[in-house]
């Protein structure tokens, strides 16, 4: 069922009230494909009825400070699933485990990189992840995260100003958006080069304070934003205690000079030995990582003990070893980015039609052709480029036969269902309700400005795990 018209929209909303779930997803597709006036009016009314169901975007802030003060259990490691292609149907699947295993504290998230080449701005994003929610019965708070909002270190060397500019655009369209988390990426800026580790993180620090500063100004009132800083790029050499005293000592320094009063960070990420997206073998296979978790939780209890931050967070982890995962809770990471794993199990499930990979691939070889290496297989290239598809093959994937979305979904809410439980949220629900109430005056509308903000960000590195 294709909604064309404001009134088929109308119609379409009367049938959520109604209890169709049909009348839903067409709601659904119409707010991400209709034409600009269907599309305001489709978002408002699924908006509207999730408002009236108890489904909210919120910040995870609250959460991570009292577990900072050791007020809460350390016993999970909150996941942060990016979700890059088939997008209602697969935040559908997390909704679904969610729900049976009352898991609270989950995170959805997308990175700035992910914007650009998946073709979800941030009031789509948002839009799509609450009437997922609000079509699998959830209710309570949603944590809609801004992952690697990051600074590129080219143009910022060109440009300081101007790449800075683009950061904090970024950063309004997503805080219109209700995205009440946010990830802070300079780590980019960090020199090596430089003699001490202040300096080398001089940069880096000093660019988060301004860029917390800045969300703190605009952030909605009564809504105190999660802002998460990074101390090294994943991907580079494992990170150090003396690196994270480093940051620290320069970001609050910077913040400090900035307003004494504001709020800073209330996590770090780390490097601990993986990459973005895994390393594929010529043969397409993920070579094995080598996590070092006395890294993870050295620099997590450091982060709580010393600095009453939530802990520690791992980028990089959807393609690990799946006997990997119960340890993240055991040494007290806070929190942890899934993304690319999802991505395969989308593309490469055994009812994805044959056809449109193919037709996928044939286009790669024609847009990525500049980014494959001499050495790169077909599989090699294939594996790092085809998220670079998902954008342009958006409706296509929205429109897979349901069968082929029913059998996708039903994988996926079983690999995020042995995730949750894992990662020890299961039961985090009542927990997550306690620390994030309602903040009436927050809740996005996601229509007209927040449309029109859809400017393309470029991909910036590839990243998100």
């Amino acid at each position: 069922m294709e909604l064309k018209t404001q009134e088929d929209v109308r119609r379409a909303a009367a049938g959520i009230a109604g209890g169709h779930a049909d009348a839903l997803d067409a709601l659904a597709f119409a707010g991400v494909f209709g034409a600009h006036d269907v599309q305001d009016a489709a978002r408002a009314a699924v908006m509207d009825q999730a408002r009236s169901a108890g489904i909210y975007p919120a910040s995870i802030d609250a959460l991570y400070r009292a577990r900072g003060r050791d007020e809460t259990p350390l016993h999970f490691t909150v996941p942060a699933v990016n979700i890059r292609g088939l997008a209602y149907d697969s935040a559908r699947a997390l909704f679904r485990a969610r729900r049976a295993l009352d898991a609270g504290a989950v995170i959805h998230e997308i990175a700035r990189s992910e914007i650009g080449y998946t073709g979800q701005r941030p009031a789509e994003y948002t839009f799509v992840t609450i009437a997922a929610a609000l079509r699998e019965g959830w209710k309570g708070p949603v944590f809609i995260q801004g992952d690697h909002f990051q600074i590129n270190a080219k143009k910022y060397a060109a440009d300081a100003a101007a790449e800075l500019k683009t950061v904090q655009e970024l950063i309004l369209e997503a805080l219109e958006a209700g995205f009440y988390n946010i990830d802070v990426d300079s780590s980019t800026l960090v020199d090596l080069k430089l003699a001490t580790l202040e300096g080398q993180q001089g940069a880096n620090g000093g660019v988060c304070a301004e860029l917390t500063a800045f969300i703190r100004r605009h952030q909605p009132q009564g809504v105190m934003v999660s802002v998460g800083g990074e101390i090294g790029e994943v991907g580079g050499h494992n990170s150090r205690p003396v690196e994270l005293h480093a940051f620290m000592n320069v970001y609050q320094e910077a913040l400090a000079q900035i307003d004494p009063a504001l709020e800073g960070i209330s996590k770090i990420s780390v490097q601990t030995g993986t990459s973005h997206g895994g390393v594929p073998r010529p043969d397409g296979t993920i070579a094995e990582v080598k996590l070092d978790f006395e890294v993870l939780e050295t620099l997590s209890r450091m982060a709580r003990e010393q600095y009453h931050l939530a802990g520690a967070v791992q980028h990089g982890a959807s393609t690990l070893p799946l006997d990997l995962f119960d340890h993240f809770p055991k040494v007290g990471a806070c929190e942890i980015h899934l993304a690319t794993e999802f991505q395969n199990m989308l593309l490469d499930h055994p009812t994805f039609p044959a056809g449109l990979k193919r037709e996928i691939y044939e286009q790669l070889r024609l847009t990525a052709a500049d980014e494959r290496k001499p050495t790169d297989t077909d599989e090699q290239f294939f594996y790092k480029t085809r998220k670079k598809a998902l954008g342009p093959f958006k409706r296509e994937l929205w429109s897979l036969p349901g069968d082929t979305r029913e059998a996708i979904g039903a994988t996926l809410e079983e690999r995020f269902r042995f995730l949750l439980t894992q990662l020890g949220v299961t039961d985090t629900r009542r927990l997550v309700e306690r620390w994030t109430p309602p903040v009436a005056s927050a809740f996005p509308r996601l229509t007209g400005a927040a449309i029109a903000a859809g400017r393309s960000p470029e991909d910036v590195t590839g990243l998100s795990d």
